[in-house]
């Protein structure tokens, strides 16, 4: 079997406005949508991170799966690799297209107006309405004590789990958890603009993904201290 390190890297030159699969009325539409997931407040938020970019890329085929190790390009996909990934992919392509339609839909029958073209606070109540959860609280980050369940999500929000695999999520968990991704992804993938969703939470991030496969760069000192147990063993043995 071949393995990922013996795989073709092929450079990947999209500019940074070019659309790969949504029209122009779906990408402003998902740009809309996924800014009021993470909004701009005192910190960038989606649209500064470029999230509709990364779930463009994403879901523009197989060529933008798996960064190579050194972030120079990605890796292509052949055989049944790329067959499993474009029966995702092609799933996640309709899950979107009927999505992106029904939530501009409901904007339409709930404020007679599309959605890109509401108040942020009417996109919320949109959103809320498509979600069928109450809008999330704003609530301190911490660490969850062991034993916790994460039944509610974080503030209410729906609960953060996933369970099964993107490609079989209804269409607004999709998206939440794509935005998410797209939010704190390296930026090889085409979200995290500038590293923004890493600085929001304090946190550097290599300069490349070159950095972590030479050594030159750890994320060890970011872990809580129960979660390093393992290396701090390895490292005290005689």
């Amino acid at each position: 079997m071949t393995s990922k390190r013996d795989w073709q890297i092929v450079s990947r030159t999209a500019d940074d406005g070019e659309r790969l699969f949504f029209d122009e009325a779906e990408w402003r539409l998902l740009d809309a949508a996924t800014a009021r997931l993470i909004p701009t407040d005192r910190d960038p938020g989606a649209r500064e991170a470029r999230v509709v970019r990364f779930i463009d890329r994403y879901l523009s085929g197989t060529g933008y799966i798996y960064a190579s190790a050194d972030g120079s390009g990605f890796l292509r996909l052949e055989g049944k690799e790329a067959q499993a990934w474009e029966t995702r992919v092609t799933a996640m392509q309709r899950r979107y297209r009927e999505g992106l339609r029904a939530l501009d839909a409901l904007s339409h029958d709930m404020f007679q107006a599309p959605f890109v073209d509401l108040e942020p606070e009417r996109q919320d109540d949109v959103l809320v309405a498509a979600s069928g959860w109450p809008k999330p609280r704003h609530v301190d980050v911490r660490p969850m004590v062991e034993g916790e369940d994460d039944v509610a999500g974080s503030g209410g929000a729906p609960p953060s789990n996933q369970p099964i695999p993107d490609d079989e999520l209804d269409f607004f968990p999709m998206l939440v958890l794509h935005t998410r991704q797209g939010f704190y992804s390296d930026p090889v993938y085409g979200g995290n603009d500038d590293h923004v969703g890493w600085r929001v939470v304090g946190f550097p991030g290599p300069a490349s993904l070159a950095l972590t496969q030479t050594g030159q760069y750890s994320t060890l000192e970011y872990m809580l201290p129960d979660a390093v147990w393992p290396y701090s063993a390895v490292d005290a043995r005689p």
